[in-house]
């Protein structure tokens, strides 16, 4: 559904009081982050929390993500260990999303968690969230402001195309400045476990707890571990030197010739590889190609998270995500 863009608004300091007015009667508001646009709602009002599912068609056991003003705020909603406080005190505000018990007393919805005990959340880095937050006065649980398993939105238009008129109102930030989604900490027994790669490098988070697990098992604790996942839909081939007839081309540095083709970054820069990687991906499939051919990544530093979404993209579309 592709709504009118009636419902976008700048972020003036009206807008968003009435967002945050939305967000308390249990309305559903798409919102800039540092990382991409978010689709909010009040994380403690069990029908609000369920619109989110509904507008993004998004399968109730794939957990959302709680934000929070600050810290002081995420304590009184989540119990922290240790390691999880030093990588708070560290990465927060910014694109870092703690997977924690759930205190007793939190005034959460069960639905945010997946009906799991623990919970995933974070303190945003971008000052129309953390406005949105204060005028609003809740947690808000928040997903990328799109359907369910498609690419992930950077602009307030790419929510608009996605979603149209299941959302309330959208707040239009402008493009994200990060473009990649929060990377995903969980703890096993006490040991961090990358649950989901993103914007902050696996490099980054070892430096304050040591080395990270990988994810294990079958039960999905964290956003963005379904298998298909941040899909176009064109078809994905990865690791491609150059484009085959009908295909475009998604390039990384020295590339050959081609067209179509957007080019991630041409000085070979993951940081703006990362910023440019959905918005690209939405440009070349809005050109209806065969296929999408995408030049091999350095599967180092945010490396690590392009490629990942880059291969759950390309994965087999056999269920929702």
């Amino acid at each position: 559904m592709i709504a009118s863009i009636a419902n976008i608004r700048t972020t003036d300091p009206d807008a968003i009081a009435e967002a945050a007015r939305i967000l308390r009667r249990g309305g559903l508001v798409a919102f800039p982050t540092e990382t991409v646009y978010g689709l909010g709602a009040d994380a403690g009002n069990d029908r609000a929390v369920a619109a989110i599912f509904a507008a993004k068609g998004r399968p109730r056991f794939n957990p959302l993500i709680v934000h929070v003003a600050s810290l002081a705020d995420a304590e009184r909603l989540a119990d922290f260990t240790p390691a999880a406080r030093e990588l708070a005190n560290r990465f927060w505000p910014g694109a870092l999303t703690l997977v924690l018990p759930r205190r007793t007393d939190a005034p959460l919805s069960l639905l945010v968690g997946a009906g799991l005990d623990t919970f995933a959340i974070r303190v945003p880095a971008h000052a129309i969230a953390q406005k949105l937050l204060a005028d609003s006065g809740l947690p808000i649980a928040a997903p990328s402001a799109n359907r369910s398993g498609e690419i992930s939105p950077t602009t307030a238009q790419h929510v608009c195309e996605s979603l149209g008129d299941h959302v309330d109102l959208i707040l239009d930030g402008g493009p994200t400045r990060l473009g990649l989604e929060s990377s995903v900490i969980g703890f096993d027994d006490g040991a961090p476990v990358l649950l989901r790669p993103g914007a902050v490098t696996r490099e980054q988070v070892e430096a304050i707890v040591g080395p990270l697990r990988g994810a294990s098992g079958d039960t999905v604790s964290s956003p963005g571990q379904s298998a298909s996942h941040y899909a176009p839909k064109a078809v994905l081939r990865l690791n491609a030197k150059s484009a085959a007839a009908g295909e475009a081309l998604l390039a990384f540095g020295a590339a050959p010739k081609s067209e179509p083709m957007r080019n991630l970054s041409v000085a070979g820069d993951l940081d703006e590889a990362a910023a440019n990687l959905f918005a690209m991906l939405r440009a070349l499939d809005g050109l209806r190609p065969t296929a999408i051919a995408v030049m091999p990544i350095p599967d180092s530093g945010l490396g690590e998270a392009i490629n990942d979404r880059l291969r759950r993209a390309a994965a087999p579309r056999t269920q929702p995500s």
